[in-house]
Parts: C-alpha cells; structure tokens; sequence
C-alpha cells in the first residue's frame, strides 16, 4: 500500500516540475521573445520565475524523498549505475542536474552572462531558451526511458 501511494506522489511531482519545465520553454520563452522592451522582458521573466523556482524545488524534493524511499522499500540501489538500472541511474543525473542548477541559478547566471544581461536581453533570452530546450529534451527523454524500464521491470 505505502509503495503505490509513493509512487503516486513521486509522478505527481514529476508532472508539476518537468510540465513546468514544458510551460517556460514552450510558452513563456516564445512570449518573451516577441516583447521588444528589454525591461519588460527581464521583469516578466524574473516574475515568472521567482513564482515557477518555488515550485520546482517543491517538486524536486519532493521526487527526490519519494525517488530514494521507493529505492530503498523495493531494495533496488544496486540496479544503479547498471544496464539494468539505466531509468532509476538516468533520472538520479537529471534529478542531481536541476537541484544543482535550482541551488546555484543565480550564481550560474552570473557566471555565464556577467555584466553582459544589462546590455544585450535579446541574446541573453535566446541562450537561455535554448538551454531549456536542451534541459527539458533531456527530461523528457529520461522521463519516457524511466518509464520504459520500469515497466520491463514490473512485468518480469
């Protein structure tokens, strides 16, 4: 009973972080890039994303408690980093990917772009749109390769 509950919990959180990962890269980026106020453009999205990072990391911890007490209930951490644990091994690097890039974005912006926000928004907007490009391409795929797996899993 507590093993499908979790497993419910972990996928809820999984669709509020990943779809939302969906949202910004799909709607919001798109909509900011046809604003033509540089200003307008970083107060929408510092807006956004202040109300979407909350969330996110909710989420992330969330999949993060849910994610190792299933690997521990169903005595599975020795499948990671194997062949036959390459869904749970891939979703541990992407979990461990956003909370490093949730714990340190502004440190990492600063970083990547230094000064240079200030001065250019429209380039500034288009790396970073591309890089929730590759970061939810790469969640997606994870998400379809955990799913698949698991499934192989269940059914042996």
């Amino acid at each position: 009973m507590l093993v499908p509950a979790l497993i419910a919990i972990h996928v809820v959180a999984i669709v509020v972080w990943i779809g939302g990962v969906v949202f910004v890269t799909t709607v919001v980026f798109p909509v900011i890039m046809t604003m033509e106020d540089s200003m307008e453009k970083v107060i929408f999205f510092q807006g956004t994303e202040r109300r979407f990072a909350n969330i996110a990391k909710g989420s992330v911890v969330v999949a993060g408690v849910t994610g190792v007490t299933l690997l521990q209930l169903e005595h599975r951490w020795s499948v990671l980093f194997s062949w036959a644990g390459i869904g749970p091994t891939a979703m541990l690097i992407v979990w461990t990917m956003f909370v490093f890039l949730l714990l340190f974005e502004s440190a990492i912006f600063k970083i990547l772009f230094g000064g240079s926000a200030q001065h250019d928004s429209k380039a500034i907007f288009r790396k970073l749109s591309a890089a929730h490009w590759v970061v939810m391409l790469i969640s997606l795929m994870v998400i379809a390769l955990g799913v698949y797996t698991n499934h192989i899993w269940l059914t042996k």
